[in-house]
Parts: C-alpha cells; structure tokens; sequence
C-alpha cells in the first residue's frame, strides 16, 4: 500500500490522539508504513498554544512508547508530516478556510477524518466539512466509541454521518478488533483442520469471554458514570469478540464476508426480557476492598458521591442456531478486580466413555484459553500421563503458546493495526452500522429492566472477581468462571507435577 494521503485528527491534542492514534502512527513510520507525500493534520482549538504542537507530539511519544522503542530514530521523518491546524468545528469560518488549503495543496492524497471527539460534535464537522467540499469520493470517516447510549441515539449519530458518507466509507473503532491475538483467532479457527470440526456444541460445553481491569475511574468520572459497564464494554467490545467466536466460517476472509457472518450471529442471539434478565444477568459496583496490599475507596468515594452506575456485568447468553444450541456463553466484564487479563475460554466438553479405571487420577475436559491481554497467548489444557512415575497415573498438562516468546520482535498495538486498515480502506475489523444497532437492540432491554431496579445492584469488594452472585450464576449451571489467570494457571499446573510443556 503505497497511497498517500492525509488524515486530519479532529481533537489533535486531546488525550486519545496523544495516548493512542500519535503513537500508533509512529510505529507505522517506524515500518515503513507511511508514504513519505502522506500528512497527519491535528485539528484543535487549541492547535499552536503552549504544549499543543509539535514539540508536545514528540513528549507523548516518549511518554507512551515502551523502553525498547526510540522516540528519536523516526522523529524527523514524522515531524515533517504533522501539520497542527488551529479550528473550532462549530465555526465555519477562515479557519476551515486553512484547512482546505492544506488538503487542496495535494489534491492527489486520499482523505481521511479521524472523528476523535463527543458524537455531539460530528453533525457540525460533517456540515462544515461538506459546506468547504472537502470530502472526496474515496473520503474515510473514523469513528471513536460510544456511539450513543441506547439504541435510538446510536440510530440518529450513524444517520448523521450516513448523509456525508456511504457505508462503505464509515469505520467504526473497536479497538479490541485491532488486537493480533483478536486475529489470530480466525487462523485459529479457519486454518486448523484440529479445531474447526469440534467448534460447535456437539463437543464444547460452554465458552466464557471475560474482560477484567484493575482500575477504577482513573480520571473519567463524568463518562463513566453516564456509561457504565454494559455501555462501555458489553455492547461493543464482548459481543464483538462473541460475534468472531461464534459466527460461521466466511467463504472468503473479505469484509463484507465476515460481517455478514458476525450479523447473522446477532441476529440468533435470544433476547433477554423479563424474568430471563433476573436469571442470566448480574450487575455490580466496587465497594472498598484491598488491592497491592493496600485499602482502596469504593466506587462512590471515588465518585464523590452514590450513583446506581455498575461497574460490574456477567451474564449468561445463547445463540439460536444449529451450531450452538444448548451452549451458553458467559460474558463478564468489571473495574477494580482482582487481576487485568482479557480471556476467551473454550471448555470442551467431558469424555463420552472413559477407558482407564479410578486409580489413573480424576479426567478433567480439555480447555482452550485464548489470552487477549496483559500476556497474548493460547494455552491448551489437555490430559497426559505423569512421566515421573512407572505406574499410570494422568493429570493436567498446559501447551502453553506465548506469542512473546514464538515470535520475535512482537507486539500488539491495536490502534496500529487498526490505522493501517483504515489507511488501506480494509473494513474487516470495522463494525457495519447493522451490528451496532442489533448489539443495542440487545442490551437495551437489560438497562430498561435495571432502571426499575431489576434485578438489584450487587456490591463486591475491590480486588476480588465480582459479586458472589455472579459466581453462583455459573454455580448452579455445576460450571466456575476461569478465574486463575493464564500464567497463574501454568504455574499451578506446572507444581502439581505436570512438568514442562
């Protein structure tokens, strides 16, 4: 992908252009991923005052960058792409008027509009981008989440950007999509003659999708506390990793193959209304707990004041369909838990017949665990026999996979890999506006039901898994979430005498 082109970041100095999209694009200048004619324009109101220009660009940079990358190798390269340009997007005034001069001055690069501010701002942007003729016929728009807080206003933001733009032109960031371990997953799948004819529920007993940090609000009271979990993580990100789990096999890996498959999984998910949300639904929020050693505030302290806002989400899912029948899917998701991990557990289902006798040992179901963060990886967990003992005795034994340690050099920058999609007009890891508004249909009955407080909010202390009753919502199914942690996981299995994998 030689294109060049220029991207014009609206919010250029805000905290995600700084934090996220600079960084990013640093790391594809590092790998030669961006023509030298390309340009990165950081649009802001605040463009050319003190710490917003050039200058605070390459302080981030050494900020955000990990110790074994060097903000100087690329920086003079970068630096001659980044254009700040001083705007207010409600305003159409001389301003725009710059701004289509810089863009205009190299007609010949593809446009794109990077969309890093409130969705209440994207009406006045697209009006002015389109009063000053600036979007081309192979203009891109990028969104950032949220994109609404239910259904209907979700609706009414993709139908204003909608009338400047096709669908066909419209990126809707998930990050998590962005993740390689995220990737993997469909070679996992699709390239595994081992895994695909047992991806079903003939032969997997339930999946597990699990989400957990260890933060709290972390500077982002106001947004969190209008958003909660079911918003911020439910709706987008855990069906989304739902959707590559479940959907079926694409004919071709293109992008409209792979969003028709991930609709039609939506589309299967059962509804929750009524005494079902009670029954497979469990909302929480962080109370005082411990966490490092220390005694850490609630919520509300955190807050400043009480708030009906949950901070804690798990709930018991089941797609319609012939492949997944009978096979629930848990999702949970919360702040201030015990560990920071992001997890896909496939747990295979238990022998039909079992040929050894009871001295062998306990025979424990295979497990797949597929680690999307901190530590990207896959383990599988499968039964072998104790090869320090002459008699047969059988145990766990983990193949541990650390993409670390196979693969040199690696890292997982999800905004990196999201960027250059959007830069080579790939929209696979995009959503269509149709799984957004399904993803909304879904989980907007749950948040009507907890407006007349059903079910009731659960505490949990900070620092444990969640409220006891999101236990208990596996419990009574004779299932327990995956709460070990990956490398916790090896560990333990490694000191019962496993030994090495």
């Amino acid at each position: 992908m030689n294109t060049a082109f220029d991207i014009v970041i609206f919010g250029g100095f805000g905290d995600l252009a700084l934090r996220k999209l600079l960084p990013a694009l640093y790391r594809l200048e590092v790998s030669g991923k961006l023509p030298a004619p390309s340009r990165i324009l950081l649009a802001s109101s605040s463009a050319g005052a003190p710490g917003k220009d050039v200058t605070a660009v390459h302080e981030w940079l050494q900020k955000m960058l990990s110790p074994n990358e060097s903000a100087q190798s690329h920086w003079p390269q970068f630096s001659a792409k980044l254009h700040p340009v001083q705007l207010d997007v409600t305003v159409n005034d001389d301003h725009w008027l710059a701004l289509s001069e810089i863009l205009n001055a190299k007609c010949e690069n593809e446009r794109i509009f990077f969309l890093a501010m409130p969705p209440s701002l994207f009406d006045d942007t697209c009006v002015n981008l389109a009063a000053c003729d600036l979007i081309t016929p192979k203009a891109r728009v990028v969104l950032e989440k949220p994109l609404g807080h239910d259904r209907t206003s979700s609706l009414q933001i993709n139908q204003t950007v909608a009338r400047y733009f096709p669908e066909p032109q419209i990126f809707r960031i998930d990050h998590y999509l962005g993740k390689e371990t995220v990737q993997n997953l469909l070679a996992l799948r699709f390239a595994n003659e081992l895994f695909e004819p047992l991806w079903n529920g003939q032969h997997i007993d339930h999946i597990q999708i699990s989400i957990s940090e260890q933060v709290g609000l972390e500077g982002r009271k106001t947004f969190y506390d209008q958003t909660g979990a079911m918003r911020d993580m439910v709706q987008n990100h855990l069906l989304q990793l739902l959707c590559l789990v479940a959907m079926e096999p694409p004919n071709r890996l293109q992008a409209d193959k792979i969003r028709t498959e991930k609709l039609k999984v939506l589309q299967a998910l059962r509804p929750l209304t009524g005494h079902d949300i009670s029954r497979s639904v469990v909302r929480g929020q962080y109370v005082r707990g411990i966490m490092g050693g220390k005694e850490v505030s609630s919520y509300a302290e955190d807050l400043g004041h009480d708030s009906e806002t949950e901070t804690f989400v798990a709930i018991k899912a089941h797609i319609d369909n012939w492949r997944w029948s009978g096979v629930p899917f848990y999702l949970r998701t919360g702040k201030r838990m015990r560990q920071r991990c992001a997890e896909i557990v496939i747990q295979f289902k238990s022998l039909t017949h079992n040929v050894f006798d009871n001295t062998v040992g306990v025979l424990h179901p295979n497990r797949l665990v597929i680690r999307l963060q901190p530590d990207e990886g896959m383990q599988l967990v499968m039964m072998a026999k104790k090869m320090n003992q002459v008699e047969l005795q059988l145990q766990q034994v983990p193949l541990n996979l650390n993409f670390h340690d196979t693969f040199a050099n690696f890292s997982s920058d999800a905004y990196q890999r999201l960027l250059l999609n959007v830069i080579q007009n790939d929209l696979s890891l995009f959503a269509h506006v149709d799984e957004s508004l399904l993803a909304w249909s879904w989980v907007d009955p749950i948040m009507a039901s907890w407006h007349r407080n059903e079910p009731p909010m659960q505490t949990y202390e900070a620092g444990t898994w969640g409220p006891d009753a999101a236990a208990a919502l596996m419990h009574k199914d004779s299932r327990a979430w995956h709460n070990n942690g990956f490398n916790s996981n090896i560990r333990n299995l490694m000191q019962s005498g496993a030994g090495k994998s």
